[in-house]
Parts: structure tokens; C-alpha cells; sequence
């Protein structure tokens, strides 16, 4: 075990967060997400430790933390860049009913596959596995969708957010009906949602009016501190804890909505300001060091055996094909014919994994493998990658276009000058002609 002393790991981990940084360079350059890269990076290190290690540790109670954390950043993260006005609002309900039909409906139909092809599946088990495998990863649309327009960027962080958020929701929704006597319907769960948001407002606006006045300079991680333990204690409390950390993202990024009229007067502009780009800065580098171990750790947790399988190849294809299909509906009536590279945008990853490892143990089914959750992640990850290389270079022609049609328009312009010039020197030779009297001698 000389190998895992103390010095080598941090040794490992610094070259891991030094190679994630190179990965997501490679990322902007080449479009293929810099998850796949570290879920590659973390199976070579699990070669790697084979060859050394008889045993390699079980690093699942790890991934669940790390998961946790990444997710609440991500979030986080998301939220502070969403600025809310009446001309977003349209887009905003449009992202949240596109994330929740696709929610659903990938849902119920991969549940369906699942039933069919898994021995001893029951429908109630089918859907408990089918949804985390239809919510859109976060973690690997915002970093990558920066080159997409305006437009496009903003759908994808609104529309991977809400999913992310309902998927959460609806995974534990469909826990609690494990339980009978836990299982409060749908009643008790709308409940449970309004006093979440209540919980939410009141807290985000208390921890605005104390952090705004602490004169210390070390008080960022505190905040995320206080963050993380609103999180875990409203999970205790079975909230849907995720929209505690969305609202406080977006009152912080939209305090002047939030605070209107003489509310203002609560407010420190000036130290406001500073908080939320510190925090920016702090939750988008917290959610990087997250995001890469997370995927390097899981990358290692992977049982490469399990996707040579012909019955993982056949239910992960048919799951993804109907992830597409059911995405292509969804997008023909709320998005129109223009919903390229949208279309393909909607790789699986973090909270798939996070939510696989939760499946309470009465509703595991053994027949299940883990292949295809990885086939999914994998899959979805690549035709994202190529639909992303795909624009980029139908956004390189355009340009191309214009700019020869620029070049083309020049020219033209150039020699319609140089005509002009001509007929006016020869005008002028002309005036000048009959104006000279002419010589008699």
C-alpha cells in the first residue's frame, strides 16, 4: 500500500486538477467535453493501480460526497449567472416546461425498455432507475455550450438547471412511494415544495443582510459552509433542498428585483457587489476541483466488463434513441425548425450517477447492469461532442461567407469609385474644355 502514502496522493491529485485544466483547453478548442477525458483519465489510473494495488479501495462513499458538493456548486453556479427580467420570462417557462416534458416523458419510456429487457424488474423499480437516467447533466452542458449564441447558451443553462432540479425531485418523489408510510402524495408533495420555497426566501435573505455586514475578508467559504448546511438539513427534512441553493443564486445576482422601492435601504450596494463576484469566483472554481475528481473517481468505479454485454448494447441504444426521438417532438413545438445543435445537447452524467448510487436497496434489482449507465453517459456525451464540432464548423462557413461577401462587396464598391472617378475626370476635362477660350493665334 506504499503507493497510496500521503505524499503520492498528493502527488496524484495535483496532476489530476493540473491535466483537468489542460482537458478543458482541449475542450474549447475541440468540442469533446472534458468529462469524457477524466472518465478516460480515471480508468487509466484504475489500470495503473491494478498493476500495483491487489485490492483497489472502494471509492464510493467518496463519489457520493464529491456528488453532492459538485452538484450544489453547479447550481450555485447556474443561478448566479441567470439574470431575471420581464423579456426572460417567456424563455425561462419555456426551458422549465421543455425540461420537465423530457423529464417525464424519457422517463416513462426508458422505464418501459427497462421492464421489458431486465429480468425481475417491476414498473415501480423501472421508473426509480429510468429517471436519472433522463436528466440532462449540468455539470457537462455549461461548461461547454460558452461558443452557442446568446440565446441558445441561455436555454441550455436554464433548461439543464430545471432538469436537474425536477430530477431530483421527481427521483425522490418516487422514493417516498417505496414507503407507504412515507408516501405522502401528490398533495403532501406540493406542500412540501411551497414551504421549501418559504424556507428558501427567508433563509436567502437573512444570510444576505448578515454576510453583507461581516468586515472580515474570510467569509466566502463560510457562506458556502452555511450553504451546504441548509442543504443537508433540508434533505434531512425531506425538502427538495436543491431550490434553497437556486434561489439564493438568483436573489444574489438579482438583488435589485429582489430588494425593490425603499427595501434598498437594506442594502449594501458596493458590498453586495463584492460578494457575488467573490462567490462567483469561489463556486466556479469549487465546482471545478468537484467536477474533476468526481469524474476521475468514477472513471475508476467503472467495471469496463460490463459494457461488453449484447443485452447492455441493445437497452442502451434503445434508451438513447428515445431520449433523442422524444427530445426531437418536444423541441419541434416549442422551438421550431431552427433546434440545431439543441437537439443533440442532452448528455447524462453527475446526477445520473449521484442518483444511481441513492436507489434505496428494496427497489435494487440485481438483473440490472451497471454498463448501462455508463453506455448512456458515454453516448450522449460523443453526439453532443459531435453535434457541438458540427456548428462550429457550419458557424466557420457562415463567416467564411460573409467575409468573401464582404470582400466581394469591396471590390465592387472599389471599382464603381474608380468609374466614378474616371467620368468625373473626364467631366472635368470636358467643363475645363469649354470654360479655357481656345487659342486664335
Amino acid at each position: 500500500m506504499e503507493i497510496l502514502s500521503s505524499y503520492n496522493l498528493i502527488i496524484g491529485a495535483s496532476l489530476i486538477v493540473v491535466l483537468s485544466f489542460f482537458f478543458n483547453g482541449i475542450s474549447k478548442k475541440t468540442n469533446i467535453p472534458a468529462v469524457l477525458m477524466l472518465i478516460v483519465l480515471g480508468i487509466l489510473i484504475k489500470i495503473g493501480l491494478e498493476i500495483f494495488i491487489p485490492e483497489i479501495p472502494d471509492f464510493k462513499g467518496s463519489l457520493e460526497i464529491l456528488g453532492t458538493v459538485g452538484l450544489i456548486m453547479i447550481v450555485l453556479e447556474a443561478a448566479l449567472e441567470l439574470e431575471l427580467k420581464k423579456e426572460k420570462l417567456w424563455p425561462i417557462l419555456k426551458s422549465m416546461a421543455i425540461a420537465l416534458i423530457g423529464l417525464v416523458g424519457s422517463a416513462y419510456v426508458a422505464a418501459l425498455i427497462l421492464y421489458q429487457f431486465i429480468p425481475n424488474m417491476t414498473m415501480q423499480s423501472a421508473l426509480l432507475y429510468a429517471t436519472p437516467l433522463s436528466i440532462l447533466s449540468s455539470a457537462i452542458i455549461i461548461p461547454s455550450v460558452g461558443g452557442l449564441s446568446e440565446q441558445k447558451k441561455e436555454f441550455h443553462i436554464y433548461e439543464s438547471t430545471f432538469s436537474d432540479i425536477m430530477g431530483i425531485m421527481m427521483f425522490y418523489f418516487l422514493t417516498g412511494k417505496l414507503n407507504p408510510a412515507e408516501d405522502t402524495g401528490v398533495v403532501g408533495f406540493s406542500i412540501n415544495f411551497a414551504v421549501t420555497i418559504v424556507i428558501a426566501l427567508v433563509a436567502s435573505y437573512a444570510i444576505i443582510l448578515v454576510f453583507q455586514r461581516i468586515k472580515s475578508q474570510a467569509k466566502l467559504f463560510l457562506l458556502i459552509s452555511v450553504l451546504l448546511l441548509l442543504y443537508a438539513i433540508g434533505k434531512k427534512m425531506h425538502l427538495s433542498s436543491l431550490i434553497i441553493i437556486l434561489v439564493f443564486g438568483l436573489i444574489v445576482k438579482n438583488v435589485n428585483l429582489f430588494f425593490p422601492g425603499k427595501t434598498k435601504i437594506f442594502l449594501e450596494k458596493e458590498r453586495m457587489q463584492q460578494i457575488y463576484h467573490e462567490l462567483h469566483i469561489v463556486t466556479l472554481e469549487t465546482a471545478f476541483v468537484v467536477r474533476t475528481f468526481f469524474f476521475v473517481i468514477f472513471g475508476i468505479t467503472i467495471v469496463l466488463s460490463s459494457l461488453l454485454s449484447v443485452n447492455v448494447a441493445i437497452v442502451s441504444l434503445l434508451i438513447i434513441a428515445s431520449i433523442y426521438a422524444i427530445r426531437f417532438l418536444i423541441l419541434m413545438v416549442f422551438v421550431g425548425k431552427d433546434m440545431l445543435p439543441q437537439l443533440f445537447i442532452a448528455p447524462r452524467g453527475l446526477i445520473t450517477v449521484l442518483l444511481f448510487y441513492a436507489i434505496p436497496a428494496e427497489a435494487q434489482i440485481e438483473g440490472f447492469e451497471s454498463g448501462i449507465l455508463l453506455f448512456v453517459i458515454i453516448a450522449t456525451s460523443l453526439i453532443m461532442t459531435w453535434a457541438m464540432i458540427r456548428d462550429k464548423r457550419k458557424m466557420g462557413t457562415m463567416l467564411d461567407e460573409i467575409d468573401e461577401e464582404i470582400i466581394e462587396r469591396n471590390l465592387a464598391e472599389d471599382a464603381i469609385r474608380e468609374t466614378e472617378d474616371e467620368d468625373y475626370q473626364e467631366m472635368d476635362k470636358a467643363t475645363i474644355d469649354k470654360i479655357e477660350p481656345k487659342d486664335t493665334h
